[in-house]
């Protein structure tokens, strides 16, 4: 007999929305323009943001099913793509390599100070946004550019030195199957692939944030196994959240795309699971609404056969 699974959980009903891509903003000192996509639901006004950034090699396409569900429930969700993505194809002996980290922040820095023209360049959505509510949110290598927003510091693996790049006009991070602490724990390729991984320090971030890490993410960069993803939880202060999806890879059931060849773990039910707890979380962080925040933490305090929900 085949058992019918469900997240248990439930949320308001979506709501039409309106995409407009590319919005292109002049980034010289990027070596090319920022290209940016912004969604966000036709009706509603002071619309918190949502600033997501993109896993490597991916772009400002990716993500359709946690980009779609926040826009038709009320969030203004802006992207980009960074300059390792696929479509950019920058070489190994690119110069810009060893500060793709770095560049990745500037991007979303960039955004922040554009956020009035990306507005304006969305039928309707002038004036209808606000922007003391901003979310920085992110998968994988996405998910080191939101926490470096709240406070993330990542030694330059060029300078030896970590700067707090941290950005006031974000209120809180989601951080999605993201890299943990660096150092021995690195395997060689990681090590010396992406070295902006080796000295990663969460301690300083105290803004509220919510981690979402597979408890089947077995990733080729770390040594440590799956809980590796966990750190950015384990090793920050408090007022942060951990979802752990169990059974979850790296692309947490498929959260990356519809139909993403990359996905290995695909389930539908495991992406509706991340789709209404970061949902929840937003509404709850930005103060739109609590409730459904306060059920998935009774929902999947434990005993629950897709996750597991904790807070500090």
């Amino acid at each position: 007999m085949t058992t019918h699974r469900t997240t248990g959980l439930t949320g308001p009903a979506p709501t039409p929305t309106l995409t407009v891509k590319p919005i292109v903003l002049p980034a010289p000192q990027r070596g090319q323009d920022l290209n940016v996509r912004v969604s966000a639901p036709l009706s509603g006004t002071r619309l918190p943001v949502v600033l997501f950034a993109h896993g490597f090699g991916s772009d400002l396409d990716g993500y359709a099913p946690l980009v779609d569900h926040w826009a038709a429930h009320g969030f203004v969700v802006v992207q980009a793509t960074h300059l390792d993505s696929n479509r950019v194809a920058i070489a190994a002996d690119d110069s810009r390599w060893p500060h793709l980290w770095r560049y990745r922040v500037q991007d979303m820095k960039r955004i922040l100070d554009e956020l009035e023209l990306l507005e304006a360049s969305v039928p309707g959505l002038s004036g209808r946004v606000d922007h003391s509510r901003i979310v920085a949110a992110g998968h994988s290598f996405g998910g080191q550019t939101a926490g470096i927003l709240v406070g993330l510091r990542v030694t330059d693996p060029l300078t030896g030195t970590a700067e707090d790049l941290s950005d006031s006009r974000v209120v809180a991070s989601i951080q999605l199957a993201t890299a943990g602490k660096g150092g021995d724990e690195l395997t060689p390729f990681a090590h010396e692939r992406l070295p902006w991984l080796r000295d990663q320090d969460f301690s300083h971030i105290t803004a509220p944030g919510l981690v979402v890490a597979g408890d089947k993410d077995d990733l080729p960069l770390s040594t440590r196994g799956p809980d590796w993803t966990s750190d950015p939880y384990t090793l920050s202060r408090g007022n942060k959240s951990l979802l752990t999806v169990y059974g979850g890879e790296h692309s947490l059931g498929g959260i990356s795309g519809y139909r993403a060849a990359e996905t290995t773990d695909e389930d539908p039910v495991r992406v509706a699971l991340v789709q209404q707890v970061t949902l929840a979380y937003l509404r709850h962080v930005t103060g739109v609404d609590h409730t459904d925040w306060q059920t998935a933490r009774s929902v999947l305090a434990d005993a629950h056969a897709l996750g597991r929900l904790e807070s500090k």
